[in-house]
C-alpha cells in the first residue's frame, strides 16, 4: 500500500471530539499531515447566530479540544471572518490537496459548504464532507414511494429497517501536524461574558469538553439509565442523560451514545433512552428536508394564527415571574443554569404559546440565546412540536394545565422549592398554585402574592378558552380559504 502523502484540513465545527470523528480519521487516513482549523464565522447564520450560552460553551470545548490536539502533535488553527473565503485561502497557503469536514444539516452551512467545495475543485483541491453529527442519513430514510416522514414511529421504524449505526471509530494516538500559519488567540475572541459575568451557573453547572461529556455519559449509563422511563419525567430527579449539549457541539458522537447505550441497557428503559436520539435525528431530518423550519410552520393554516404581542408579558415569562410555579422554575432553571429539563420544557413552551397566545418563534429566540444545547434543528423542531404547527406534533387544542404537570411530575416540590425559593415553606397542596392557598397558609409561609411572588398573569382557564377560540377561528378560516 502507498504510504499518505500531502496535507489535508480538517475544518471542525460541530464535531469538536478526538474519538468517532470520521472527518479527522479519514483526513489523519489519507494524508501525510493534517491541519486542525476551526473558523468562528459570526455572520454564516445570519439571524441564527450564536447565541450567548453557546459561545460560553464554544470557548470551553474549544480550549479542551485544542489541548487534545496539541498532545497529539497536530495544534488547533483558530481564524475569525468568513468561510468562504479562510478555509480556501488556507488550503492554498499550506499547500492541502484536500479539506475534510462534518457534513452540517444548518441551511447555512450547507450553503456554505457547496461555495466551498466549489471553489476547492476549481483549484483542484478535495472537498470531502463525512457524516457524523447523526445516526443516520437523512436522504436516506424515506417512505415507500419515496417521500418525506411526517411521523416519528414510522420514521424511526424505517431509520431502524435500515443499516443500523455503524461502531465507533477509535480516535487517533498521535497525529502528524502540519507546519501552520498564524491564527487567532481564543481570549480574543470575546466568547465569554464579562460585565456583567453572568455565567457563574453555567460554571457551576457544567464541565465541558470530550473527556467531560465521556465521563457525564459514563455517569448516566451506570447509575439513571435502568430508570430512565419513569424517571426522565421528574425534574427534581437526577434521571436524564443531560448530554444534548456535548452532542450539539459534537464532543460526542450519537453513535457512541448509542452503542454505549446498547451495552449497558438493552431492554425498555435502553430503548426508552435510545428513542431520545432517534428524536434528535428526525428533528435534523426535519431540517434537511424543510429549510424554512426554525421560521415558518410546517402546517400552513398556522401562519395565519392571530397571535398576541405582549413584551410584557413576554418579559415576565423569560424571567420566570408568571405566577405559575413550574412555569417560573423551568425559565429560571434556565437563565441560571443554561438547561432545563425536557418535560418542564414542554411545560413553560406550551403556557407560551398557549396560554399566553404568543408565538413560538418568540421562545425559540428565547431558548436559542439561554440555552447551552440550543441546536436550531431541535430547537425548531421542539417548539413546533409544542405549538401544534409541526410534523407529529401535539394538536394545538391540546393545552398543558401547568398545575396539573406540576402535582404529577413535581409532587415532591423538590424542583419549585429548588428554582422558586420564595415558595419553599408552602405545603405540598398549594405549591403549584398559591393563589388557592388561604391567607393563613401564605401568611405563614412568608408568601405575599403580588410582593413576593406575582399573582398568575391569566387565569389558566380563561387562557385554555382563549387559545381554543383562536385555533377554532384559524381552522374555521382556513377551511373558508380552501
Amino acid at each position: 500500500m502507498a504510504r499518505p502523502h500531502g496535507i489535508a484540513l480538517v475544518w471542525f465545527r460541530q464535531d469538536l471530539r478526538l474519538q468517532d470523528n470520521p472527518t479527522l480519521h479519514e483526513a489523519a487516513r489519507s494524508a501525510a499531515r493534517v491541519l486542525p482549523v476551526y473558523v468562528l464565522d459570526d455572520k454564516a447564520a445570519g439571524d441564527w447566530a450564536m447565541g450567548g450560552a453557546s459561545r460560553w460553551w464554544l470557548h470551553h470545548s474549544l480550549a479542551s479540544l485544542g489541548r487534545d490536539l496539541s498532545a497529539l502533535g497536530a495544534p488547533l488553527l483558530l481564524r475569525r471572518g468568513r468561510s468562504t473565503d479562510i478555509i480556501p485561502a488556507l488550503a492554498a497557503e499550506v499547500g492541502a490537496d484536500a479539506v475534510h469536514a462534518c457534513i452540517a444539516h444548518e441551511p447555512c452551512w450547507r450553503d456554505i459548504d457547496a461555495d466551498v467545495g466549489e471553489r476547492l475543485r476549481a483549484e483542484g483541491r478535495a472537498f470531502a464532507l463525512h457524516r457524523g453529527a447523526t445516526l443516520f442519513d437523512p436522504d436516506a430514510v424515506r417512505t415507500q414511494s419515496g417521500g418525506i416522514y411526517g411521523m416519528f414511529g414510522p420514521f424511526a421504524n424505517a431509520a431502524l429497517a435500515g443499516t443500523p449505526p455503524a461502531a465507533p471509530l477509535s480516535g487517533p494516538k498521535s497525529l502528524h501536524g502540519a507546519d501552520a500559519p498564524a491564527g487567532d488567540a481564543l481570549d480574543d475572541w470575546g466568547l465569554l461574558p464579562t460585565r456583567p459575568d453572568w455565567a457563574g451557573g453555567l460554571r457551576d453547572a457544567w464541565k465541558v469538553g470530550e473527556r467531560a461529556a465521556t465521563a457525564r455519559m459514563q455517569r448516566f449509563l451506570n447509575s439513571a439509565v435502568g430508570r430512565y422511563a419513569a424517571a426522565r419525567d421528574v425534574p427534581g430527579e437526577d434521571g436524564t442523560s443531560m448530554l444534548s449539549p456535548h452532542l450539539h457541539f459534537g464532543e460526542l458522537s450519537p453513535r457512541t451514545v448509542w452503542h454505549a447505550s446498547l451495552r449497558a441497557a438493552e431492554g425498555e428503559q435502553g430503548r426508552k433512552f435510545r428513542a431520545e436520539l432517534l428524536w434528535r435525528d428526525l428533528a435534523a431530518y426535519l431540517l434537511w428536508h424543510h429549510r424554512d423550519l426554525p421560521e415558518a410552520p410546517l402546517r400552513p393554516a398556522f401562519a395565519a394564527l392571530a397571535w398576541r404581542r405582549d413584551p410584557a408579558a413576554l418579559r415576565a415569562w423569560q424571567r420566570g415571574m408568571t405566577g405559575v410555579p413550574i412555569v417560573d422554575a423551568g425559565m429560571r432553571q434556565l437563565w441560571q443554569t443554561g438547561w432545563m429539563h425536557n418535560r418542564v420544557r414542554m411545560i413553560t413552551a406550551s403556557f407560551l404559546v398557549k396560554h399566553l397566545l404568543i408565538s413560538w418563534q418568540e421562545g425559540e429566540r428565547w431558548f436559542w440565546d439561554t440555552l447551552v444545547d440550543a441546536d436550531l434543528a431541535s430547537n425548531a423542531a421542539g417548539w413546533q412540536w409544542v405549538a401544534g404547527t409541526g410534523i407529529d406534533s401535539q394538536p394545538f387544542f391540546r393545552v398543558f394545565n401547568p398545575v396539573t404537570q406540576g402535582e404529577k411530575f413535581d409532587a415532591t416540590g423538590d424542583y419549585v422549592r429548588r428554582y422558586v425559593p420564595e415558595l419553599a415553606a408552602l405545603p405540598d397542596r398549594y405549591l403549584h398554585q398559591p393563589w388557592e392557598a388561604p391567607p393563613m397558609e401564605l401568611l405563614a409561609a412568608g408568601v405575599a402574592l403580588g410582593k413576593t411572588y406575582p399573582h398568575p398573569l391569566i387565569d389558566l382557564a380563561e387562557g385554555r378558552r382563549r387559545a381554543l377560540d383562536v385555533y377554532q377561528a384559524t381552522v374555521r378560516d382556513a377551511g373558508a380559504r380552501a
